[in-house]
């Protein structure tokens, strides 16, 4: 099992995090590794939604079935994933009031498939790639939403 946790302080409302992270159409936008989304669910997210997004680590891409499992709106959701060859994730976003801003907290848990002898692999493969794209992907999601807003005419 590898995990990742990391955390950024972003100048935007709890909603207005809640919203660019919670719409699957907009994983593109923050998510380093994210290539496609395949499908999602209709409608908010709620328990029980659920999307395939297809991702892309050191030249292989990857199609990942997830479903979330907990949804506390503006607060925390909690994604369990489904990929290749049994391997499972299960990720974390928990939303909290920092500064003026909002507080972002993600972890990440990767279970290869093949027990031990994945766990391996995986090690000798990936590295510390996963902190490094969630540092990554944080960084993006912040720069989006703190962007300037022009006035118009």
């Amino acid at each position: 099992m590898s995990l990742v946790t990391v955390s950024t302080k972003i100048d935007a409302s709890r909603e207005a995090v809640w919203e660019m992270v919670m719409d699957p159409k907009r994983l593109g936008d923050w998510v380093t590794i994210h290539r496609k989304l395949v499908s999602a669910d209709d409608g908010p997210p709620r328990v029980g939604f659920a999307m395939e997004q297809r991702i892309h680590l050191r030249g292989v891409s990857l199609d990942v079935h997830w479903k979330l499992v907990e949804c506390d709106p503006c607060a925390r959701a909690v994604w369990e994933g489904r990929g290749p060859a049994r391997s499972r994730a299960h990720t974390e976003y928990l939303l909290r009031e920092a500064d003026g801003g909002t507080g972002f907290d993600y972890r990440n848990e990767f279970r290869p498939p093949l027990g031990p002898i994945g766990a391996l692999v995986s090690r000798a493969l990936v590295g510390g790639m996963p902190e490094r794209e969630a540092r990554r992907t944080l960084d993006r999601l912040r720069t989006h939403l703190e962007k300037p807003v022009v006035a118009g005419n």
